[in-house]
This record gives structure tokens, sequence and C-alpha cells, in this order.
């Protein structure tokens, strides 16, 4: 009776606010009712934020977008996010894992923070928070690839890092060329 009304707590609130903390509320969840490890579950629930955020963040950027490449870059963001999630989806209640209903508060706040830019500034903004939110994730999803003991979401990681890793490459394309390294300012250090 109370797994259920920490569940509908935490799904009950998506239309309100964020949930307080949804990857928190997930993970106390799944630490008493998941088939599965912590370590895996607590992956599964950090994936599921990642990727929640990456599709909303993308749709954003779709909308805001100034530049062609950014909302090109956003469009492939939420689709292979999307199928990611609804992969992802599918495993957890395969092995009963519970994942977050909506995204983070920390993921909430950068949302909120990029959605006040507006042009070049918003392209600027979004890329490097693509970059570096890729730079992480594909951190996770290595040591997932590599560690996970569910063999699932061991194959899912595996799966889903190398699109992952080409995100990661092509966000640094695109900052690079939007904002590149002034070269005027770097003074050569002789020995």
């Amino acid at each position: 009776m109370i797994l259920f009304a920490v569940c509908g707590a935490a799904c009950n609130n998506t239309n309100r606010r964020t949930a307080d903390d949804s990857v928190e509320q997930a993970q106390g969840v799944n630490d008493t009712t998941a088939m599965v490890n912590e370590k895996d579950g607590d992956f599964a629930v950090k994936a599921a934020d990642a990727g929640l955020a990456e599709v909303e963040l993308g749709k954003l950027a779709q909308e805001k977008a100034t530049d062609p490449r950014v909302k090109d870059f956003a469009q492939m963001m939420v689709n292979d996010h999307q199928k990611a999630n609804d992969e992802l989806m599918t495993i957890a209640t395969r092995h009963n894992i519970t994942l977050p209903p909506v995204i983070s508060k920390d993921q909430a706040d950068k949302q909120r923070k990029l959605r006040e830019k507006s042009g070049a500034e918003f392209d600027k903004e979004y890329i490097d928070m693509m970059v570096k939110d890729h730079n992480k994730v594909v951190s996770l999803f290595e040591d997932a690839s590599s560690d996970a003991q569910n063999a699932d979401l061991k194959a899912f990681a595996s799966k889903t890092l190398p699109i992952l890793k080409k995100h990661h490459e092509d966000a640094t394309a695109i900052r690079d060329s939007i904002s590149p390294m002034d070269t005027t300012t770097i003074q050569r250090v002789l020995p």
C-alpha cells in the first residue's frame, strides 16, 4: 500500500511541477522493488533522466534555435533519445525498475535558464550544454556497458554508447564552428 502511495505521489506531480526530485524518488522505490542490483537501478534512473532532458531540450531548441545546424542536431536529439527512452522503458518494465516520470530538479533548472536565452546566445548555450551533458552521459554508459550486472541493461548501454559518442562529437563540432577558439589571445610559451 505504501509503495503505491510513493509511486502515485511521484506520478501525480508531473503537471504541477517537477517532482521534488524524481530521480531520488525513483531510486528510493527501486531500492525495495527492482529486480536488479542498486547500481544497475541507479544507472537506469540516471539514463532515463538524461534521456528525458535531451528530448525536452531538443524540442526547445527546435523552437528557439536560429542556426540550422543546431536545429538539425536538436531534431536528432529528440529522435534518438526518444527511441532510447522507449527501449529503456521496456527493459525497466521487464525488471520492475521505476523510472522518473519527469526530469529531475537539476535538469529542470538547466532548462529554465536556457529558455531565457534567444538567438545566437541560445544556440551557443544549448550546444555547450549538449557537449557537457553528453560528456557525462557517455561516461555513465561506458561504466554500465562494462560493469552492469543485468544483461538487458548492459546490452542497452553497449548498444546506445556509440550513438551517444556520435552526439558528443557532433555537438563538439557545432560548438567549435559557432564559437571557434580565438587564436589571437593564445600566447605561445617558449621553453
